[in-house]
């Protein structure tokens, strides 16, 4: 795996960071300059001014070291022999050029800088009253130190953009995993929602049915058909809000709908025979245990669309619910009615029953519907532990 582009992880100095590095070669430069110093002025004087003047040159050139590395550090090197002030620079220059862990340049560099050492000696006025095994030796160990540190402080920087690199990916995923779970808590509500709503307009739309075919109604009786019609719609409208609530909620709070249970599909029953629907339930669920909420909102959710379609396509025909089944067997909800006569005038979207199929997979089950001798058949088999 290669390196990340140096600009990524190489951190933008400002005017504190510039200051102490200047401060820092400037201290090395004296540092070397200061032995031979003496020795320039009274040997060769002309050395002596050219040491100052090549050094402030590279004390300025090392100012462009981020730009252009490699060629900063080879012109700093090169001015070895002729300047000892300069040596703060070049450590400088070296140090930062080994940050980027090119190894082709660290290796170039590191055997320039070893031949410019030796070349210093030879030319500058300095002691050889040292070995020049004692001299060759610290000339090495002073390269390597400084290509080394610089490899070091690039490893590191690395490793911190690396690792920032995964923090940020990590809130991004975080944030990514909240947001679709935002979405799917949204798209599950609006699922429950629609299927209410289809259930309210479906008994709207009947009860004006029954008001526009039926001549026969006394006032009272159209007042309280008009009553249960502005009720529904009341009830539908509600439902509605909280439709559009859902989805364009965007807070990212858990919103919170409607969660019927399977205690509740005999209050839907008799709602639906309190409009006049005509119903039989045979129910064979173990009476001793609980259904799990999971299921027995899927199962009152098969119900309620299971009537709705059978009113809408065949009015007035009698619906026979089937609920049975146990812990090992799981659930089986069977809903049959009477074929209607001709296309309804209720309007929908024609997704309920997809819907419920989707429904029943997510709980692991499965839903089919279809004709049988003349019955229109839903079907469902949902596993207990939902």
């Amino acid at each position: 795996m290669g390196h990340p582009p140096t600009v990524d992880y190489q951190p933008p100095l400002r005017w504190y960071s510039h200051l102490w590095r200047y401060v820092l070669a400037v201290g090395i430069g004296l540092v070397v300059w200061v032995p031979v110093m003496e020795a320039q002025s009274e040997d060769a004087p002309a050395l002596f001014w050219l040491d100052l003047g090549l050094g402030i040159g590279v004390f300025v050139l090392v100012w462009w070291r981020r730009r252009w590395p490699m060629t900063i550090a080879v012109l700093a090197v090169l001015a070895t022999p002729l300047s000892s002030l300069a040596g703060g620079a070049i450590t400088l220059a070296t140090v930062s050029l080994a940050t980027r862990r090119r190894w082709w340049q660290v290796v170039v560099i590191g055997v320039l800088s070893l031949v410019m050492t030796w070349v210093y000696y030879q030319v500058q006025p300095v002691s050889d009253t040292d070995p020049a095994w004692l001299v060759s030796l610290f000339s090495v160990l002073a390269v390597a130190a400084s290509l080394g540190w610089g490899m070091f402080i690039g490893s590191r920087r690395e490793l911190i953009w690396t690792l920032r690199q995964r923090a940020e990916e990590a809130e991004a995923e975080r944030d990514l995993r909240a947001s679709q779970a935002r979405s799917n808590e949204r798209e599950r509500i609006a699922r429950e929602m629609h299927d209410v709503l289809a259930h309210r307009i479906s008994q709207i739309s009947m009860h004006a049915g029954a008001l526009t075919f039926r001549d026969d109604l006394t006032a009272d009786e159209m007042r309280a058909s008009a009553g249960v019609i502005r009720e529904k719609a009341h009830e539908a409208l509600t439902d509605l809000r909280g439709v559009l609530g859902v989805l364009r909620d965007g807070s990212g709070a858990i919103l919170t709908g409607p969660q019927p249970t399977y205690e509740d599909v005999g209050a839907l029953v008799a709602e639906l025979r309190g409009d006049g629907a005509q119903i039989t339930v045979d129910g064979d669920l173990p009476p001793d245990v609980a259904v799990p909420q999971a299921v027995g909102r899927t199962i009152f959710r098969i119900v309620q669309e299971g009537t709705t379609n059978a009113r809408k396509h065949a009015p007035g025909a009698t619906i026979r619910i089937r609920i049975a089944g146990d812990l090992d067997d799981g659930v089986e909800v069977e809903i049959r009615n009477g074929l209607g006569f001709g296309p309804t005038a209720t309007p929908g979207a024609g997704l309920g029953l997809v819907g419920l199929a989707e429904r029943a997979e997510l709980a692991g089950g499965r839903l089919t519907h279809g004709i049988e001798s003349g019955t229109f058949v839903l079907r469902a088999w949902l596993p207990w532990s939902g």
